[in-house]
């Protein structure tokens, strides 16, 4: 684990709902400059993101602040994955006919 890196990654989804976990600041910052809309919560997580380049913050806030923003917009991989109920495979093909 390099010093720029997060001690745990943060588990988002992209595109069609695949998971990606983001585990360094270039993957923050790539994930943030390719971010859909630039609303508050992006555009403020860009700050942290910043600083951690620069060495003046721990990776700690970067990862929070992304994480917030991933909750925000619903793609935290582990807020998805609560949502399903217990029992059930989501990856099971059910026959609908």
């Amino acid at each position: 684990m390099t010093k720029k890196s997060f001690g745990r990654p943060v588990p988002i989804l992209v595109g069609l709902g695949f998971p990606r976990h983001v585990e360094n600041i270039w993957q923050a910052y790539d994930v943030l400059n390719e971010w859909p809309s630039r609303g508050p919560a992006p555009t403020a997580a860009f700050v942290p993101c910043r600083a951690r380049r620069a060495d003046q913050v721990a990776a700690a806030p970067l990862r929070a602040a992304l994480e917030a923003v991933a909750r925000t917009a619903g793609i935290m991989a582990h807020d998805v994955a609560a949502e399903i109920p217990a029992g059930t495979n989501p990856t099971a093909v059910r026959d609908v006919g």
